[in-house]
């Protein structure tokens, strides 16, 4: 008779496939390091792509999020107007928490079925504010921060967005402190230099998460 149950370890416990949180500063390039990650084998479930699943057109949190900000929060195609979202939450503590409380709860459950459904050797989660919000930190077993410095997080966001600098700064005065996230890291990849740099970083960290043994 086959035995399809967890292995156990010499204490008894079963061990989990490993949960990676994956953050960093606006700019920091860990959309990138997802994608390698992915590219290797790795899970990698994106709570930034939840949320603007939930935000589109016909998205789980368009209504609730227009019975607490008005119609004005919804654009003429159905979905958040993402600019006036921008505009009002980061000018207001009080709507930023008012919209988080609305999504989170709904990403939380996306994210644990994703988790259930994980084929890959340990999971990446990649989660913008992964300190900021939503008790994500104590929810990983470890934390990998992408790290550069501010003036190339500056510089990257203007030219791909089109934002002027000081919206930059505004969305950046928003997150943690760049030194509060390296304080926090369990491992850091430096994304201020080369490609072929950030690919070496990145399998590196693949053969040892891929190493890890994790529970609970």
């Amino acid at each position: 008779m086959n035995d399809s149950s967890p292995a156990q370890d010499a204490s008894g416990q079963v061990p989990n496939k490993c949960r990676i949180g994956l953050t960093g500063g606006i700019g920091s390039g860990k959309s990138t390091v997802a994608r390698l990650f992915a590219t290797l084998g790795a899970t990698l479930i994106d709570a930034d792509a939840l949320s603007r699943a939930l935000t589109a057109a016909g998205g789980a949190a368009i209504e609730p999020i227009r019975q607490a900000f008005g119609p004005a929060a919804i654009a003429a195609d159905g979905a958040m107007d993402r600019a006036w979202m921008r505009q009002r939450a980061f000018g207001d503590e009080s709507a930023r928490k008012q919209l988080e409380a609305i999504l989170h709860p709904i990403i939380r459950q996306q994210t644990d079925q994703a988790i259930a459904a994980a084929s890959g050797p340990y999971i990446v989660l990649e989660i913008p504010l992964l300190f900021e919000g939503g008790n994500w930190s104590k929810r990983v077993h470890k934390v990998v921060v992408v790290d550069c410095p501010e003036a190339l997080q500056i510089e990257r966001v203007m030219s791909r967005s089109q934002l002027p600098r000081e919206q930059v700064q505004a969305i950046m005065a928003q997150q943690v402190k760049r030194e509060f996230r390296l304080a926090h890291a369990d491992f850091v990849v430096d994304n201020s230099g080369q490609s072929d740099a950030l690919q070496a970083q990145v399998e590196a960290l693949h053969r040892r998460f891929c190493a890890l043994v994790c529970y609970s």
